[in-house]
């Protein structure tokens, strides 16, 4: 394979990842190049750390270098409060924001009868299970607010009904939105959802 292939595979490879194209692709590619030592030796090795020690938490499905991840391990975050999330972004989302310190619980994505995903794909029956097994008091339905999403909470508080307090994320305007520029559904929520001052 020539040196011009091995590049051209490498382009092709990062344009795969989201939010790359196969122009930004390029000029990270060549950057990397450029910057050998500085960048591409030290990304190798880091790429080859990852695939060999991060794995899935067994407890949450949140990502790590142990069979349990820091999350689930830290005995401050055991306060009976359970966020349910999609997937590892909004969970890492979450924990952004520094507000809630409680566990988590990612489920895999939603269910999704046109793409044939039910309840035993994702991590629903396990999330059932931790209910009880941990003596959980609060279930936090932070799903995207989407058609599958809203399905999928719906789903989850029929089979948690009665076990637990359930509670799902406030929808509505943005801090620092601008209602002419909202849509339709977020301003029908924000009505829906709004409080006394």
């Amino acid at each position: 394979m020539s040196s011009t292939r091995e590049i051209d595979a490498l382009i092709e490879m990062m344009a795969r990842l989201p939010g790359l194209g196969p122009r930004s692709a390029r000029r990270a590619v060549l950057h990397m190049i450029r910057k050998k030592t500085l960048v591409l030796h030290p990304l190798t090795e880091l790429l080859q750390s990852v695939a060999r020690n991060v794995r899935e938490c067994v407890t949450c499905g949140n990502l790590g270098s142990g069979e349990i991840c820091d999350i689930c391990a830290s005995e401050k975050r055991a306060n009976g409060e359970l966020c349910v999330v999609e997937d590892v972004a909004d969970l890492w989302a979450m924990e952004r924001s520094g507000v809630f310190r409680g566990r988590y619980h990612v489920l895999g994505g939603t269910l999704s009868a046109l793409d044939a995903v039910g309840p035993e794909e994702l991590r629903i029956p396990k999330l059932v299970e931790r209910v009880t097994a941990e003596g959980i008091t609060e279930v936090i339905l932070a799903l995207n607010a989407t058609v599958d999403g809203q399905t999928t909470a719906h789903y989850i508080a029929d089979q948690l009904d009665g076990q637990v307090r359930l509670s799902s994320l406030a929808q509505g305007v943005p801090i620092g939105g601008e209602l002419d520029y909202l849509d339709d559904g977020t301003i029908s929520a924000a009505l829906r959802a709004r409080k006394s001052i």
